[in-house]
């Protein structure tokens, strides 16, 4: 921790040097200004459209010598070609005290708060000690935590269905789908019978596609409804790609059972209620 701070420390002064050397230069230097050269070939450019200009008759007369005097004069005037007054020393030192005061409040505020909210005198802790004290305490961790402690206990029992199952669970809760699918797949082949696995490895395969039903979710949603035909949540994807594909009977077949599962009052049940396309033959 203390060469944490050091290092901290270090690089919040050379930001403040970097920081106080613009603020100068800035100072000495003023607005940028334009080079002899540069005015010489804008003044000539401006000066070569005024002669277009009349030779096509736009401009002539006091008209044109007006443009001709507009533009020689903003063009050797040096306040509009950029040229400015450089800071004097008085309105440099102000400028440098204020950058070098921000710099020092921003460092003491974050060394405040550290001392405030964090506890300086614990040494760091390398991540799987951390890991293994969330395991003393799985029931108050949160979903990424559970899913690291799944983790470590996955990696160590490579060949359980269970340690594997957990884990594809805890990190579907994460918002890991990737992960979550890898882990469902490993428990799927380790238990290819148990349906609730490929109902769940379908999930976190539609999740990873952003909600659409994929080849992989689909072959995973119909072996699931193979083992049990009671996986509701299968149904459900499996209905909903019926539906995209324009097939009543699938949807119906899918989703009746579904249905017929939830109560009448379930907003769930009106909503599917709602979608079921017509039968062939114009039976709803």
């Amino acid at each position: 921790m203390l060469i944490f701070w050091t290092l901290t420390g270090l690089a919040c002064a050379l930001a403040g040097l970097l920081i106080l050397s613009a603020a100068r230069s800035g100072g000495r230097q003023g607005l940028p200004v334009a080079t002899d050269a540069v005015r010489g070939r804008a003044l000539a450019r401006d000066l070569a459209e005024l002669d277009r200009m009349a030779g096509r008759g736009v401009l002539a007369g006091e008209a044109l010598e007006t443009a001709r005097a507009e533009v020689a004069r903003r063009h050797l005037d040096p306040v509009a070609v950029g040229q400015a007054e450089p800071l004097d020393d008085r309105a440099q030192a102000r400028h440098a005290g204020w950058v070098l005061g921000g710099v020092a409040a921003g460092v003491l505020g974050a060394l405040g708060l550290y001392v405030w909210q964090g506890n300086p005198g614990v040494p760091d802790q390398p991540y799987a000690r951390r890991v293994a004290e969330w395991a003393e305490t799985p029931g108050m961790l949160d979903a990424p935590r559970l899913a690291a402690v799944m983790g470590r206990e996955a990696e160590a029992r490579p060949d359980s269905f269970e340690a594997q199952a957990l884990l594809g669970a805890a990190r579907f809760e994460a918002g890991d789908s990737i992960g979550a699918a890898q882990a469902l797949r490993r428990a799927a082949a380790l238990k290819p019978e148990d349906a609730q696995t490929w109902a769940r490895l379908g999930e976190a395969l539609v999740r990873t596609q952003d909600g659409e039903v994929g080849e992989d979710a689909e072959m995973a949603f119909t072996r699931a409804l193979e083992l049990d035909p009671n996986q509701l949540g299968a149904r459900y994807f499996l209905g909903e790609l019926a539906l995209e594909r324009g097939d009543a009977a699938r949807v119906h077949e899918m989703w009746g059972p579904l249905i017929a599962a939830l109560s009448p009052a379930d907003p769930r049940r009106v909503d599917l209620e709602s979608r079921l396309p017509a039968r062939a033959g114009g039976a709803g």
